[in-house]
């Protein structure tokens, strides 16, 4: 397929016909994004797509509408909007496209799905609400995308698509950077499997670059291993906790609470790790001068972890304990 014109309705925007015009232009440089409600332009052509308008969901003539009665809805009753359908049928030459490798595509294409497309389907046919996100409603991405929609007042004949052309590529950033993040943590899972295969059961793992890792930890089930130790530029490493999910800040443990909020002098003392720099107060991640210096960190914070445990392990044994 190789389409003249991409064709969505004029008038306001919203995220979807937005993203679904991200995908489409990405898969077809050369096709005209036409805003209009023409009758004309929306009767289904070898020589269009036609999307979030054309009152029909039907993909071997390119219509993917959502505003009809029995509009399309997911297996679990949730309904598409056009960037939804527009995904389900062009979203994996679009990782194609962006350079994910053929073996990762079909993960991809579900996590953005469940992640990214899914909230802005959920908004976009009002099944969830932007106030659910409290304060932060207005710094979600449908309502940035709101509030590059000309004012009511701007009466610029050509202020609507200049407008809109700029909300595209402006999500078309979101898009490739949330897209190449998660191919990015596909890839680092490969070489976080073979570090945890070289720490053994050892309970820190040492990464040779900083990236992400907790669920190339989870894949490899390695629930024996509490701190992740990595170089940051220059003769700086860092160590850091491992997070027991993306959701919240409770680690497998902390670093040691007397380093809490300490750096330079102080924390060399408290920790007697000479070249010790920095811990952050609330015991996610410290810092330091040499590997060796490090390392030494991450012992120290093993040995008191270990005995954290022990401890509570304990005290739940013992008899009338609190």
């Amino acid at each position: 397929m190789s389409p003249s014109y991409l064709v969505t309705h004029s008038g306001g925007f919203h995220a979807d016909e937005v993203l679904s015009t991200v995908i489409l232009t990405r898969l077809f440089p050369e096709a005209e994004v036409v805003r209009t409600r023409a009758p004309e332009w929306l009767a289904p052509a070898e020589d269009r797509v036609i999307y979030d308008v054309g009152g029909t969901y039907d993909p071997e003539a390119h219509v993917y509408d959502h505003h009809q009665r029995e509009a399309p809805q997911r297996e679990d009753g949730t309904p598409y909007s056009s960037f939804g359908l527009v995904w389900l049928h062009f979203g994996h030459d679009y990782l194609r496209a962006s350079g994910v490798p053929e073996e990762h595509l079909d993960k991809l294409h579900a996590s953005f799905e469940k992640t990214f497309v899914l909230p802005v389907d959920q908004v976009d046919n009002g099944t969830v609400s932007l106030s659910e996100a409290g304060p932060l409603s207005a710094l979600t991405l449908p309502g940035l995308i709101e509030t590059l929609k000309p004012v009511f007042d701007d009466d610029d004949p050509e202020g609507e698509i200049r407008a809109f052309r700029a909300a595209v590529e402006i999500a078309r950033q979101f898009v490739d950077a949330r897209v190449a993040r998660s191919a990015a943590k596909r890839r680092a899972e490969g070489l976080v499997a073979q570090a945890i295969a070289d720490a053994g059961e050892g309970r820190i793992l040492e990464l040779p670059r900083g990236m992400p890792f907790r669920s190339g930890i989870d894949k490899a089930e390695a629930d024996h291993l509490l701190f992740v130790v990595t170089p940051r530029g220059g003769d700086d490493w860092t160590l850091g906790g491992i997070r027991l999910s993306d959701e919240g800040y409770e680690q497998r443990a902390d670093l040691p609470a007397e380093w809490g909020g300490l750096s330079g002098e102080a924390l060399e003392e408290a920790s007697g790790v000479p070249g010790a720099k920095f811990c952050h107060k609330g015991l996610f991640i410290a810092a330091a001068n040499s590997r060796e210096a490090i390392m030494r960190m991450a012992e120290l914070a093993v040995e008191n972890a270990l005995r954290q445990q022990a401890e509570a392990a304990s005290a739940e044994d013992t008899p009338g304990a609190a």
